[in-house]
C-alpha cells in the first residue's frame, strides 16, 4: 500500500487530492474510475467531497496496476477484481459490467474457476512480451 507522508494515521481518510498526489493519478481519472468500477465507492460527504478509506486506496492501486501496468481494459480489470477471491468484491449485487463474459458467467457471486485463476500468470507474461515488442517497434520506427 502507498505510504502517505502527511503525518496522518495509516487508517485515516484521504481526500481525492491526497490520493491523486500519492499515486500520481489525476483526480479526473479517479472520478472516472468511480463511474466505471462499481466496486470503487469512496465516502461522499456534504458538498460531494470524496474521502477514500484505506481499502479504497488499495483498490485504486490495484485498478491502476491492472489497467496501466498489465494492459487490461476497464471491463477486464473489473472482471479480474471480481474474480480475485475477495468476498467483499465478489458479492456485490450492482454488476454494471454484465456485458463482460467473465462477469456475466459469475452471476451468483461465486469466485472464478481454478482454470481462470491459472490463466492470470500466462496473461501477465503475454502482456509483458507484447509490451517489449511494442518498445522494440517504437525504437525501430525512431531509428
Amino acid at each position: 500500500m502507498t505510504d502517505f507522508d502527511d503525518g496522518k494515521d495509516d487508517g485515516a481518510l484521504r481526500t481525492i487530492g491526497e490520493v491523486s498526489e500519492a499515486l500520481d493519478i489525476k483526480p479526473h481519472v479517479l472520478r472516472y474510475w468511480e463511474q466505471q468500477f462499481s466496486l470503487l465507492k469512496p465516502l461522499k460527504r456534504t458538498g460531494g467531497r470524496r474521502y477514500y478509506r484505506p481499502k479504497d486506496v488499495e483498490l485504486v492501486e490495484e485498478i491502476n496496476r491492472l489497467v496501466n501496468d498489465e494492459g487490461y481494459t476497464l471491463k477486464g480489470a473489473e472482471a479480474v477484481l471480481r474474480s480475485s477471491g475477495k468476498p467483499e468484491l465478489d458479492r456485490r449485487q450492482d454488476d454494471r459490467r454484465s456485458g463482460d463474459r467473465r462477469a456475466a458467467a459469475d452471476t451468483d457471486g461465486a469466485t472464478a474457476s481454478a482454470s481462470d485463476r491459472n490463466l492470470q500468470p500466462k496473461i501477465s507474461d503475454a502482456v509483458a512480451k507484447l509490451k517489449a515488442i511494442r518498445q522494440r517497434l517504437g525504437q525501430a520506427i525512431e531509428a
